[in-house]
């Protein structure tokens, strides 16, 4: 099967740091599956997830070494998206590969425009699409039976965990092929994690996944793949089951038995 995407030597340096965050990683995103990253803070995560859709560059100055490669939609071939340099291609880069953050961020508007406003953005506008694509979005999102009956109302009276999957629902409104998740439960409750756990789940079928999460059950629940980082370097990457139970390297051994991190 093919990559969805795939990271190869990939070294990143913020705007003004001595020293680069990401040394040669390489990461390969298999299509229609999970792929989880875990490892101690400042370990480079993040900045991984944010340069695969290069959301950095809104803040210009940073410098990226090595090749992203993104499967062509007619699964012909590979576009390194690091080469892309209109914010034109830019923003449709984001549209293709969603990101979804730590902390829900609703727009000020009702729950039914927070959908519905990127779509018109991206050229749907007529209302019977617009109303059925936010229906079905809700739905992938596993939202629609708590929001059907408060389309209108203000998206910021949302719980937490709801904000979270309606902002899951913005994403996927667009049809990206690639959705990113950074720590998407670090700041929710027990239930509100179960749902979106088993939510992401259920969208590995139409999407490929993958998520930054420094709960090592949850990478070990949910995920098919887990590449472990340290210090800004990839140290292993494998099926999540040997990550866990046969890991090849020590560091990774004593990182998920605890003995650091």
């Amino acid at each position: 099967m093919k990559n969805m995407m795939e990271v190869q030597d990939l070294t990143f340096t913020y705007s003004g740091a001595s020293e680069p965050s990401l040394k040669s990683i390489s990461l390969p995103v298999e299509k229609n599956k999970v792929t989880a990253l875990i490892g101690p803070s400042g370990c480079g995560k993040s900045t991984l997830l944010r340069g695969m859709n290069r959301i950095h560059d809104l803040y210009p100055g940073h410098q990226y070494e090595g090749v992203i490669n993104l499967l062509d939609s007619d699964e012909k071939g590979y576009t390194d998206i690091l080469g892309i340099k209109k914010e034109a291609d830019l923003i449709r880069l984001r549209q293709r590969v969603g990101m979804i953050f730590q902390k829900p961020t609703p727009f000020p508007m009702t729950i039914f425009e927070n959908i519905a406003y990127g779509l018109r953005l991206s050229g749907i506008k007529k209302r019977p699409d617009v109303q059925e694509i936010v229906e079905q979005s809700l739905r992938d999102a596993a939202l629609w039976d708590e929001a059907k009956d408060r389309l209108d109302h203000d998206a910021r009276g949302l719980s937490g965990g709801q904000q979270q999957r309606l902002c899951i629902a913005r994403a996927i409104a667009l049809k990206p092929e690639v959705i990113l998740f950074d720590e998407p439960t670090s700041a929710l409750d027990p239930i509100s994690t179960l749902a979106i756990e088993e939510m992401i789940s259920v969208l590995r079928k139409k999407y490929s996944i993958c998520i930054v999460t420094h709960n090592m059950q949850q990478a070990a629940r949910i995920s098919d793949y887990t590449g472990f980082m340290y210090l800004g370097e990839m140290i292993e990457y494998d099926q999540t089951d040997t990550i866990f139970m046969t890991p090849s390297k020590k560091q990774t051994e004593d990182y998920i038995s605890g003995r650091f991190g």
